[in-house]
């Protein structure tokens, strides 16, 4: 009996040690569960099951690519092209199947044979051609993104039924998302630490002379750690596309640093020789925490950049003073006694807890204990002065109603604003307003929204393929014909202009430009000699511009998408503004009124987003309490100049 009790002892005593080794060897697990633990203090959404499950969707797209990337960083090299290369690859599958008829195990396939293309090309460049891997990759970040634009002509394409399921869930409640992370994670693993590929990762990222000395083929067995990253790029497109029931030619913008930072913030190292499959899970999870966390607590959106940045920069930080402090021999063959591993662990955890909880205390807009009727307004994004005025507007209106109004912004990332909205969703808010970035990707989240009873309204573009209670909007199309008349009437019927279009993808961009070719139609005499993207920018405006300029220096007039496009057109042309050559923008911001009341502008088509804002959430509140609304709420589009701009009022 005293053996038994004993033993018992000893195997409790032995979990607990092994548990407490666990944690300190793993500084990113030890995080993970402090960033938990502390966002289930702070927000009592946080442990809901749905929320969970939605935490593990939005980590399979970033922890899939960051499986691949894993493959790269420890052997040495570097990946940025994986987010483009995820793109196209979708963009392959959607346009061989659903526009070419291919059958889809095809499709797929040939959808992978894209990934492992470019992952070879990648691979032979760096490998063969000498080229720093950061230099490759980076070149075929644009290769890949202008190929999938080039492919899809811009727009969306649908992705085929049969596929679209893999964004579903099994039985109901396991996101398939999940699994196939789960699935790519265990490959992953597998790769790493059991095939010889795998150990030549090791190998090379260790000491790549050396290894090419004890007789490794290092130049293939680089084709072969590429072409593999290649293949998780693909099957990361695939799943994103999936959840967005479209190939998006935009998608996964970006979405290369983030799988860095999860590979980095799972332990692995830049220099090569280290990383796991199972650490990189975890840094995708806790980027997937933070954004999932700040959302639920309502942090500004700009400071959840910053506050993201920070947590990882923090995290990496300490793990590393952790694992050289772990690594530090003494007397009698033991690490620095382990006492600096442990104090490395503990202030990793301190930081990270004292970076969200003072982050929170700081940025937290509203109360989760608020009595007060609670709506999320996802916007497309903050970057530009249309949208922060709907902001504004809708920031406005909510305080005057005494709602409780959270908002996001997506970055024109289609998924990450399906995030936002599966967060929404799953916190319980009375009602959403989103201003989506991609009318056909938004719709799988709003559908979602709606089975969960909750009434969604649509401001500024519609949702496709999903029901809304409203949409209040202007017509882009019907804007971009006035901005077409505007400018060709000021030319007397002839002349040639220059269009300066929004970011290739999104609706705004397409309904616009449809609109500006609508108008033209009845004017024979106005020739088109150039048509360009600038996406929406003003730094890009002036760019593309001046460019333009050096082709046709002739030109007498230019239709912009948005006035931001169209400021930067104005800065390019000098002196000709306003006077030999005549610019129209679009949106009726603040500064392109001003420039209107200048002169530099001759026209701007304004939508009035401030009362898009407040119509929204007008709208928003009567759904939520079961009021009849309209299904469409138009905010009526003007053109200004200078003769009405003084009594405009946006």
């Amino acid at each position: 009996m005293a053996t038994d009790t004993l033993k018992s002892t000893t195997g409790a005593g032995g979990a607990t040690n092994g548990l407490r080794r666990l944690l300190l060897d793993n500084g990113a697990l030890t995080a993970l569960i402090v960033l938990v633990i502390a966002m289930s203090a702070l927000s009592g959404d946080f442990l809901d099951p749905d929320n969970l499950l939605n935490v593990g969707v939005q980590a399979a797209v970033t922890a899939v690519l960051a499986f691949g990337v894993t493959f790269v960083i420890v052997s040495a090299g570097i990946d940025l092209s994986v987010g483009s290369v995820a793109a196209l690859s979708a963009t392959v599958l959607a346009w061989t199947a659903t526009s070419h008829g291919v059958p889809v195990v095809i499709a797929v396939l040939l959808a992978v044979a894209t990934g492992i293309a470019a992952g070879l090309v990648n691979g032979f460049l760096i490998a063969y051609g000498k080229l720093p891997p950061f230099i490759a990759t980076l070149a075929m970040l644009s290769v890949a993104r202008g190929l999938s634009l080039v492919i899809s002509e811009g727009s969306p394409i649908a992705f085929p039924d049969s596929v679209s399921h893999l964004g579903d869930t099994l039985g109901g409640w396991l996101p398939v998302p999940v699994l196939v992370m789960i699935v790519m994670g265990l490959i992953a693993a597998f790769v790493l630490g059991r095939t010889y590929i795998g150990r030549s990762m090791y190998a090379i990222g260790g000491n790549e002379e050396a290894a090419r000395l004890s007789g490794l083929r290092v130049k293939k067995q680089k084709l072969a750690i590429y072409a593999l990253s290649g293949v998780f790029a693909a099957v990361a497109g695939v799943v994103l596309a999936s959840r967005l029931s479209s190939a998006q030619p935009q998608a996964a913008d970006g979405y290369e640093l983030d799988a860095i930072a999860a590979v980095v913030i799972g332990g692995a190292s830049l220099a090569g020789g280290t990383g796991k499959a199972s650490g990189t899970l975890i840094g995708a999870l806790i980027l997937a925490v933070l954004r999932n966390g700040l959302n639920l607590l309502n942090v500004s959106a700009f400071w959840q950049q910053v506050v993201i940045g920070v947590v990882i920069a923090l995290a990496v930080l300490f793990d590393t003073l952790r694992r050289k402090a772990g690594a530090t021999p003494v007397a009698g063959g033991a690490s620095a006694g382990g006492k600096g591993k442990q104090a490395g662990t503990y202030a990793l955890a301190a930081v990270v807890t004292v970076a969200i909880v003072g982050a929170t205390s700081f940025l937290h807009n509203g109360s989760s204990a608020s009595s007060h009727q609670k709506m999320g307004l996802s916007l497309s994004t903050l970057n530009n002065p249309f949208f922060v005025q709907i902001r504004a507007g809708a920031q406005a209106e909510a305080k005057k109603l005494g709602v409780d109004l959270t908002v996001t912004d997506a970055q024109n990332d289609a998924s990450q604003q399906a995030n936002q909205l599966q967060n929404f969703t799953s916190s319980g808010v009375g009602a959403i307003i989103v201003n989506p970035v991609d009318s056909d990707a938004a719709s799988n989240s709003v559908k979602a929204a709606d089975k969960a009873d909750i009434p969604v309204i649509a401001v500024d573009r519609v949702v496709n393929n999903a029901k809304t209670s409203a949409l209040v909007a202007s017509d882009n199309v019907a804007g971009g014909e006035l901005a077409a008349k505007s400018i060709a009437e000021k030319l007397g019927g002839k002349g040639k202009i220059v269009i300066l279009q929004g970011q290739a993808g999104t609706s705004a961009a397409r309904e616009r430009a449809q609109g500006f070719a609508n108008g033209l139609k009845a004017f024979p005499g106005i020739q088109v000699v150039a048509q360009q993207p600038a996406d929406f920018d003003r730094t890009k405006g002036l760019d593309v511009m001046s460019n333009l300029l050096q082709a046709h220096p002739d030109v007498q007039g230019v239709i912009a998408a948005n006035d931001e496009m169209a400021l930067g057109a104005v800065k390019a042309l000098g002196s000709k503004a306003g006077k030999s050559v005549s610019v129209v923008g679009f949106d009726g911001t603040p500064d392109g009124l001003k420039a209107v009341e200048g002169g530099s502008l001759y026209a701007s088509v304004a939508q009035q987003p401030t009362q898009l804002g407040r119509i929204a959430v007008d709208n928003a509140l009567k759904a939520l309490k079961g009021e009849k609304v309209q299904q469409t709420v138009k905010v009526p589009v003007k053109v200004v100049t200078k003769e009405n701009v003084a009594g405009f009022s946006g």
